[in-house]
């Protein structure tokens, strides 16, 4: 157990992350700081947060677990405003979606205190943001990708491990590289193609007259369009280089679809679009978004998450929440058969 959650960034994510920690038993205090104190008050009067921090510095004193819950771009002014009281044996997570910036950032400004970082990215969310929306069970039965570091402790990769886990996350480890070009492809481009595309229908001079007859189909397509502008605007330019890559991927298939459609070749673009729709209809009922990163490679595997009747038990013969502790088996060591999987986009 943990005695004192520090929560940077009480929005829906810090938020929930610290609802999940206390609905399991896991922390015993959390403390929390937002840059608008509203933000930081409300979180306690909901009972999400038990102490408003006034600062980032001060969100960091006496925690042993610390959450960065901030947008990407403001992670390097985060870490700048907690490094003198991050120590050695404190775990120190983050939840972005990019991860080479962010591994950078905390290795110019932590420099050897970078040990004590380990990088998250969990696969959940809302479309609606803000603490008031933070969810207990918000990354039950999610993944989240773990990026550790060569001067991560294994014990303190463990431990990371260990409070997704007992959450219910399933947590897979990659590199930051291939971290951030799996989801490129699979996350980042198809936001840019939203933005683009609802933006192409909308600027043209029947579009608002299109709009009045879009039906199911078009309103799939482009709900991720309603994402905040400000945290979409980090990730594209924080990951440019490998949306950039995925963007010319794109720009080729499409080319071949046109191609044969001006050519009239109806059987050539069958078969151009059998691909993708047998394709896309094989993912799994339930998993919205394309197959798991632990498929990349060599570099990703999957680490078995343990189900709360087994987390129940524990407490029944081990006693008070206070002691718990959770121990988990490799999938990969132990040969099992991955779960099936669930993102959000």
């Amino acid at each position: 157990m943990f005695n004192q959650l520090g929560v940077i960034g009480c929005g829906l994510m810090g938020g929930s992350f610290a609802l999940a920690l206390k609905r399991a038993g896991l922390v015993k205090r959390v403390v929390g700081y937002s840059k608008s104190p509203s933000t930081t008050e409300r979180a306690r009067k909901l009972g999400v947060i038990d102490v408003a921090a006034e600062s980032a510095l001060l969100a960091v004193s006496g925690s042993d677990i610390v959450l960065i819950s901030v947008p990407v771009a403001a992670t390097e002014a985060t870490f700048k405003a907690i490094r003198h009281l991050v120590e050695p044996g404190m775990l120190v997570m983050d939840v972005g979606s990019t991860k080479r910036d962010v591994v950078d950032a905390a290795r110019r400004v932590l420099r050897e205190r970078v040990g004590a970082f380990v990088p998250a990215h969990p696969i959940a969310g809302k479309e609606m943001s803000g603490i008031q929306h933070a969810d207990a069970s918000l990354y039950n039965g999610r993944q989240v990708i773990l990026t550790p570091l060569p001067q991560n402790a294994p014990e303190l990769v463990q431990k990371a491990t260990d409070v997704w886990s007992a959450i219910g996350t399933q947590v897979l480890k990659m590199t930051a590289e291939n971290h951030d070009a799996a989801f490129a492809a699979v996350s980042h481009l198809p936001h840019l193609l939203a933005f683009a595309y609802f933006s192409s229908v909308v600027n043209q001079p029947a579009g608002k007259d299109f709009l009045s007859l879009a039906g199911p189909g078009f309103r799939d397509f482009t709900r991720i369009a309603a994402s905040s502008p400000e945290m979409w605007r980090d990730i594209l330019v924080a990951n440019r280089e490998e949306v950039l890559k995925q963007a010319q991927r794109f720009r080729h298939a499409l080319d071949a679809l046109e191609h044969v459609m001006r050519e009239g070749n109806g059987d050539a673009l069958e078969d151009l679009i059998r691909g993708p729709a047998e394709g896309r209809s094989g993912l799994a009922d339930g998993a919205p978004g394309c197959p798991a990163p632990a498929r990349q490679g060599p570099a990703t595997h999957a680490v078995h998450s343990p189900s709360r009747p087994a987390a129940a038990a524990w407490r029944r013969r081990h006693g008070a929440p206070a002691r718990i502790e959770v121990h988990l088996q490799s999938r990969a060591a132990a040969g099992r058969p991955g779960r099936g999987r669930d993102r959000t986009a």
